[in-house]
């Protein structure tokens, strides 16, 4: 692949070399010569069927997790989120050590290699709010939680100059990846002020259906807020939004 230079774009097919465009800007890459029946059927291209499969089972995976979150994941994302997500999902799909090569899913995958999965590259979970937090998913009972300490305001939270407030969030998702449905809650805290000198302990927690086989995924975010006329409004800029998966209770 290589990115156009010069001042003009090109979009399009010249010969064998095909031009578009990107999010990175311009590129242009030789167009695929193998015949795709020969890409299907051929033995020496097992390997790569394998890996498509994969990457395939990945999207899917990783859009549908992406739609249960989608009212946090919306507060604070990067332009690659899908991407990478996708990547870890082929991750989890590779350490399914149950089925052969080209027949591996996420089911029986590592779903906890998910755990810590920042939505948001820009604005980390852990540089955005500094504090030890204790994530927990209780399988038999449903109940997700995050107990959140007393803490520095200060010293503990990165808040964008702009902001007077922000806001902690947090979900619950039981997924059912085979059949494509999920099961989701959220819970928002009051705004805090970031001008206060201490926050408060707090602990958030949703419910779960209880006994659940599937896996089940907690995520922390937090969002920043300004304040007019007793009325809290988000900020233009959500870079410095963060949400992060912070436990992940694969399924039984």
């Amino acid at each position: 692949m290589a990115k156009q230079d010069g001042f003009v774009k090109l979009k399009g097919t010249i010969d064998d070399i095909s031009f578009y465009r990107t999010k990175d800007g311009y590129m242009a890459r030789k167009k695929n010569a193998i015949d795709p029946k020969r890409l299907e059927r051929d033995p020496a291209f097992a390997r790569t069927r394998e890996a498509m499969s994969n990457f395939k089972k990945a999207a899917t995976a990783g859009k549908l997790l992406r739609q249960a979150l989608r009212p946090l994941v919306t507060k604070a994302t990067d332009k690659r989120m899908a991407n990478r997500l996708s990547g870890k999902m082929v991750a989890v799909i590779k350490a399914d050590a149950t089925n052969k090569r080209g027949q591996k899913n996420v089911i029986d995958g590592e779903t906890e290699l998910l755990n810590g999965f920042e939505f948001n590259t820009a604005a980390p979970l852990h540089q955005t709010f500094g504090v030890k937090y204790e994530p927990s998913i209780d399988r038999s009972s449903g109940v997700a939680q995050v107990k959140i300490p007393s803490y520095n305001i200060e010293e503990l939270v990165k808040a964008p100059f702009e902001s007077s407030h922000f806001r902690f969030h947090i979900a619950g998702a039981e997924v059912d990846f085979e059949q494509g449905s999920y099961v989701v809650e959220f819970k928002d805290s009051d705004p805090v002020s970031v001008k206060l000198m201490e926050g408060s302990a707090l602990n958030l927690s949703v419910n779960l259906p209880a006994n659940s086989k599937h896996p089940l995924f907690l995520v922390l975010g937090v969002t920043f807020l300004v304040e007019d006329l007793g009325e809290f409004y988000p900020i233009k800029n959500n870079a410095y939004n963060a949400l992060a998966i912070v436990a992940v209770n694969g399924g039984v």
